[in-house]
């Protein structure tokens, strides 16, 4: 009895210990909308949930709207309204994806490797096909993502007098970073 509580413990524990799937629930995203005639619309969101499978190249994200942070509590009313995201109906934006060439990633070398993601960016239940690129950093064993990319705010019905007098860019620029 004991051989076999020993057996199914140490199995756990190296199931653990290669793990293919890595989360995080700090990930960061930041949101920048600002124009030559306003630096205000930027934001940042310090809760969002991430995952990798260092296997399949799997990737996930997932950001409360709520969550993002303005330095004026005006634009983040206006971030927040019907119009623009309409949180209180669509809590939530989300990105899947499949990183290209994952087997290319030695996750157990430290480096930094050059990578892009196919994936889906859902924003008010309106899913786009979105290709970014990014970098895998692996260091000391741990893994850290990150990208940049634009949206266009009309692809997913985000409208507003801001944008159209040009106070809110078009097509704001969205960094990602996570570690796990």
């Amino acid at each position: 009895m004991k051989k076999t509580i020993i057996s199914i413990l140490l199995l756990a524990v190296m199931s653990a210990a290669f793990a293919q799937k890595k989360t995080t629930t700090s990930a960061i995203v930041t949101f920048d909308a600002t124009t030559p005639k306003d630096d205000l619309p930027k934001a940042e969101n310090k809760t969002v949930i991430g995952s990798i499978d260092t296997k399949t190249g799997d990737v996930a994200f997932e950001a409360a709207v709520k969550n993002f942070n303005f330095s004026n509590p005006k634009i983040q009313e206006h971030f927040n309204a019907p119009n623009w995201m309409n949180s209180d109906q669509y809590p939530k934006i989300t990105y899947t994806g499949k990183v290209e060439k994952i087997n290319k990633v030695n996750f157990g070398k430290n480096g930094v490797y050059k990578v892009k993601v196919n994936g889906t960016m859902t924003i008010k239940d309106i899913s786009k096909p979105l290709k970014v690129n990014g970098t895998i950093t692996v260091e000391n064993g741990k893994i850290s993502v990150a990208s940049s990319f634009t949206i266009k705010l009309e692809d997913y019905k985000i409208t507003g007098q801001a944008i159209d007098a040009g106070k809110v860019a078009k097509t704001p620029k969205i960094n990602v970073s996570a570690t796990f």
